[in-house]
């Protein structure tokens, strides 16, 4: 299992903007085979963060999945990144 987990950091009055464009691009990924969960979010105290979680079963699906993912062009420019991929080995609840 793949992990894609991180934030961009945009001008605050264009984070809803940013965030409503990607729209069709989370409803066409979640329907991707291998997406176990896609979303682009906004920080709640933080209003030029975006959050971006992706969780894959595989790199071949996400592989696949970024051949037609056809991203929007925002035209908003992105002041600053931090999104990394982890590969996940094990997993179990977190509370229990």
């Amino acid at each position: 299992m793949l992990i894609i987990a991180g934030y961009l950091e945009v001008d605050p009055e264009q984070r809803d903007a940013f965030i409503t464009a990607h729209e069709d691009l989370l409803r066409r990924g979640r329907q991707a085979p291998g997406c176990l969960d896609l979303a682009i979010t906004p920080d709640p105290l933080n209003r030029d963060r975006i959050y971006n979680f992706e969780r894959w079963e595989s790199r071949e699906q996400l592989e696949e999945w970024r051949a037609v993912a056809n991203a929007p062009n925002t035209e908003i420019a992105i002041k600053d990144a931090n999104v990394m991929e982890y590969s996940v080995a094990d997993m179990r609840p977190p509370f229990g």
